[in-house]
């Protein structure tokens, strides 16, 4: 059986309908029994022998020819086909062949053993290669409150690892009455809380005692500069006199970057989650969602990077955060933040971002 190119896709007749759509999931349905091909599926039947020709090309001028007419054609085919290998089938997503398709997925996956008009959707795909730069805002967006959304990266050697993004889980159970006015200061990169209460470190988790992990009432806390701020504005530490501001030193000691972590470390707290420093694992927090008391501290379950909303990934990056975390048992979490957001009048943008097999 042979196709025929008509603008951007591929036209077959004869019996087409009932060999391609309806027994195998691929195309879309015209008039008749004649079904129209994205170039991706008219490539893999060409490849498998079930399509003998388009315009007389085999799968070998074909390939070559989409490459050049279709943006990103050689990565989208890899991943069309693997996940065809895997078991299922999937549309492009685009308009008439699959009900409100978004504008920046490649794909809708059917659940296994579904497919097109009305199967379940298992996976709505993105896919993008190794050297592309991709954006934060983009990938965001892309979520979807089911959970189907993913991003496949094509590597170099056409290897495929697949991203699952989502919304993370941002509430917490950790409450902790402050302090009132607790006398600190300003020291090069940290503060001092002189005399703070014990509940300040054993129950809300800030800081670290001077004298180490064991806290006695009236041991010295020190205090990170966004632990700092977030308790200065809160009155629960009052600086002593003459003492540059911590919102100050912050800014001098990281730029910008303070006011964008600021807004983060200040909205996890507000939601219940204790956010510490994520620095041995590459982050900015890793956070616990449940903190009764240090002693009986369990494992911090988010690796948090704070980034500004208009960044973009490479994918190596991507992959390599999200590995990590996987390492050693953490979600790798995104708080995309903005400049409203930096000054405490916008939402953070939340994203999770884990390793998938389909």
């Amino acid at each position: 059986m042979d196709g025929r190119l008509d603008d951007e896709v591929v036209r077959v007749g004869g019996d087409a309908r009932q060999r391609y759509y309806d027994a195998s999931g691929y195309g879309r349905p015209l008039e008749g029994n004649e079904i129209e091909l994205a170039p991706v599926e008219a490539a893999h039947l060409l490849f498998r022998g079930d399509l003998d020709a388009v315009d007389g090309m085999g799968f070998r001028e074909f390939f070559a020819h989409a490459t050049d007419a279709v943006d990103r054609f050689g990565v989208r085919y890899l991943v069309y086909a693997d996940l065809r290998s895997r078991g299922f089938y999937l549309s492009p997503s685009r308009a008439d062949w699959v009900p409100a398709p978004r504008r920046d997925d490649d794909f809708v996956v059917y659940e296994r053993g579904q497919g097109p008009p009305d199967g379940d959707v298992a996976y709505r795909v993105r896919v993008v290669g190794e050297r592309e730069m991709v954006s934060a805002a983009a990938i965001a967006a892309a979520r979807t409150d089911s959970g189907d959304a993913a991003l496949a990266v094509v590597d170099e050697e056409s290897e495929i690892t697949y991203l699952d993004l989502g919304h993370p889980d941002l509430d917490g159970s950790t409450s902790v009455g402050l302090p009132d006015g607790v006398p600190a200061a300003v020291l090069d990169d940290r503060v001092i809380c002189w005399e703070p209460p014990v509940s300040l470190y054993e129950q809300g988790f800030f800081g670290r005692p001077l004298s180490g992990r064991e806290a006695t009432e009236g041991d010295p806390l020190q205090l990170s500069l966004v632990e700092a701020a977030y308790l200065a504005a809160r009155g629960a530490i009052d600086l002593q006199e003459g003492s540059i501001t911590v919102r100050d030193r912050g800014r001098a000691v990281e730029g910008e970057r303070f006011d964008r972590r600021l807004a983060a470390y200040t909205e996890l707290r507000d939601r219940g989650v204790v956010p510490k420093t994520g620095f041995k694992f590459g982050a900015d927090f890793r956070t616990y969602a449940d903190v009764e008391s240090v002693d009986s501290l369990g494992h911090s379950e988010l690796l948090v990077r704070v980034l500004p909303a208009d960044h973009a990934f490479a994918p190596r990056d991507l992959a390599l955060d999200v590995r990590l975390a996987n390492g050693v048992r953490k979600t790798m979490v995104f708080a995309l933040v903005g400049d409203d957001d930096s000054a405490g009048d916008g939402d953070i943008e939340w994203l999770s971002v884990t390793r998938l097999t389909p």
